[in-house]
């Protein structure tokens, strides 16, 4: 496990920005291939989506090519 994907270096709720950083990838690339699927569990705090390690490891698992 490489320093990015430690746990202790995220919130347990992760912004977009973080969520990209967490997967290694562009908030852009984030924006246009993966937050647009329903199946990618969020939480809404107000207006703004937050997403857990778990849940983008999960959708990244099932959505592999």
């Amino acid at each position: 496990m490489n320093a990015i994907t430690k746990p202790e270096n995220h919130p347990y709720l992760l912004t977009r920005e973080q969520a990209s950083d967490f997967l290694g990838i562009d908030p852009k690339s984030f924006d246009k291939y993966i937050r647009p699927h329903n199946e990618l569990d969020r939480f809404m705090i107000g207006r703004q989506e937050r997403y857990t390690m778990k849940s983008l490891m999960h959708f990244i698992e099932n959505y592999s090519i």
